[in-house]
């Protein structure tokens, strides 16, 4: 499936009336075990690149040009759609520019730009700040400007609601509506009330993001036109336990036969495309 495919599949899910649950994806094995699984489509999340690619804590010290790389390696392993967490865009509105063009080239079927100032300013790194709005409308606008697939989906995303309130990050989804963007994502939504007020200013879908208990309902959230519910990133946490435990084993002397938790030869030839290699062997190498 080509990239534009899988544009159009994934801007047929957020035009659904289901809430989903996408994948946390970091590779290409992780992708295609999600495949493999059914999820509709993947999210790779920036926390997530930066400890693949850095082993290093989300503070935004990962660069454009490894995270473009880390997508392409990812989206281009299967059939799944990518939604990637591109955080600020790595800059200005020029660089949110750059960013989009190098992530529509890795091919990614979505992405999302944030209004949060990043890195970190100095002297106050416990107290996340935000964009002016019209700042933040120049980067929607912007990323808007700089596809060049118009089924690219561009989700345009706030933290405002923790940080400034309700009214501020409904101010903020309507002017990044009306900017544009096709999606709208709450970061930190925690009520029904909260959900509800910013479903009835916007039309466009929504994203929320590790809910709480109150908004755990998917029927409940897809009523009010939220299409993605992100949940933590867990199998990147468990494959680095899985990792720890086998190496540890090796070393304590246990012999590789007895180390527990591998996965089978059938799974390992399903998530690395055995066959289809073996086929192109025999066909183009006289195998």
């Amino acid at each position: 499936m080509n990239a534009t495919a899988k544009r159009e599949k994934l801007r047929g899910l957020l035009g659904g009336t289901e809430c989903l649950v996408p994948a946390s994806v970091y590779d290409p094995i992780s992708l295609r075990i999600a495949e493999e699984i059914g999820y509709e489509f993947g999210m790779l999340g920036g926390s997530v690149a930066s400890l693949t690619i850095l082993g290093a804590p989300d503070i935004v010290v990962m660069t454009l040009s490894e995270f473009a790389e880390q997508t392409r390696r990812t989206a281009r392993a299967g059939n799944l759609p990518v939604m990637a967490d591109a955080d600020h865009g790595y800059g200005n509105a020029l660089n949110v520019m750059r960013t989009v063009e190098e992530l529509e080239a890795a091919g990614v079927s979505g992405l999302s730009i944030e209004d949060t100032v990043l890195p970190v300013a100095f002297g106050s790194p416990d107290k996340p700040q935000l964009l002016s709005i019209e700042e933040g409308v120049g980067k929607m606008k912007a990323a808007i400007a700089a596809r060049q697939d118009k089924s690219l989906i561009i989700v345009g995303r706030s933290s405002s609601i923790g940080i400034t309130g309700i009214e501020d990050t409904i101010a903020r989804a309507k002017a990044y509506e009306a900017a544009g963007v096709d999606v709208f994502f709450g970061a930190g939504v925690k009520t029904r009330a909260d959900l509800e007020a910013l479903t009835a200013a916007i039309r466009i879908p929504l994203v929320v993001g590790v809910p709480p208990a109150e908004l755990s309902d998917m029927a409940y959230l897809g009523q009010q036109r939220v299409r993605v519910c992100i949940q933590p990133h867990l199998p990147i946490v468990a494959a680095t336990q899985a990792i720890y435990e086998t190496m540890k084993a090796l070393r304590n002397g246990t012999a590789p036969k007895d180390v527990a938790g591998l996965a089978s030869a059938d799974l390992m030839k399903k998530v690395t495309h055995d066959a289809d290699y073996r086929g192109w062997i025999k066909g183009y190498l006289g195998g």
